[in-house]
Order: structure tokens, then C-alpha cells, then sequence
């Protein structure tokens, strides 16, 4: 960088304006690539190895006609959901107990097929963490 002089542009004067006789178009030749003749084989290399080997054919499996599955009626699918939550207070889940003991008592019919609990926070005036507990019958 140190040797770098801005003076010499070899023969070129800098101040000379590019000719326009030149298609700029054109696209530049590579100097390795000759123009003419030089073609590319195709054809497979012969490494000087044993004759190519036969693969053996293989049979692709015939399809099996599937049975058409019965359809089943089940009485344990799920038909509703309920969901109680209430805050993370000793006082507010022995509510939460005493509310779900009821429905489950005044609706006998119910038979539960899962429930999720998980804690997460409500919005309500502010917001609380609170327990929630979903029932699906």
C-alpha cells in the first residue's frame, strides 16, 4: 500500500473517453477457454475396470386391498366441558372443592373422561394467578 502511485496508468490516458465503436454487449472471452472446436465428451469414462455388473431386478410389492375398518359407536367420547378456576388461597379452593362436589352431585348423569389443571393468570379488576381446572364428560 505504501508503494501505491497514482501517477502511472501504463499506457492508458486517463483523461481519453472510452471508444463507442465496442459492443459493450458482447460478453468478455475467458483467455483459458478456446474459441472453436473444443468440444466435451459425454461419454462414460473407461477406468480400465471389469465390465459393468448387472443389477438384479427387484419386484416392487403388490398392493393389498385394505378392509374397510368398522365404524364404532363409543360411549366414552367426550361431549362437553366444564371449567372452574378460582385464586391460589386456602380459602378460595375449599370454595373451588365445594362448587365442583355440587355439580357433580346435581348433575349424576356426568361421567368424567378427563380433566387438566394448571395455574395461570385471570384479568379481572387486576390481575391474579389463579388455579384452573377443566373437566371434559
Amino acid at each position: 500500500m505504501d508503494n501505491f502511485n497514482g501517477s502511472n496508468f501504463g499506457g492508458q490516458n486517463i483523461n481519453d473517453p472510452i471508444p463507442l465503436n465496442q459492443d459493450l454487449d458482447k460478453p468478455i472471452p475467458l483467455d483459458d477457454i478456446s474459441i472453436g472446436g473444443g468440444g466435451v465428451s459425454h461419454a462414460p469414462l473407461d477406468l480400465g475396470g471389469s465390465s459393468p455388473v448387472e443389477l438384479p431386478k427387484i419386484e416392487a410389492p403388490k398392493p393389498v386391498a385394505k378392509k374397510p375398518a368398522e365404524k364404532v359407536a363409543s360411549g366414552d367420547r367426550i361431549t362437553g366441558v366444564k371449567t372452574f378456576f378460582t385464586k391460589l388461597h386456602p380459602g378460595a379452593i375449599n370454595f373451588l372443592d365445594e362448587q365442583i362436589t355440587k355439580w357433580l352431585t346435581e348433575n349424576p348423569e356426568v361421567s368424567i373422561k378427563r380433566t387438566n389443571i394448571i395455574t395461570g393468570e385471570i384479568q379481572g379488576k387486576k390481575t391474579d394467578p389463579n388455579i384452573i381446572i377443566t373437566v371434559w364428560y
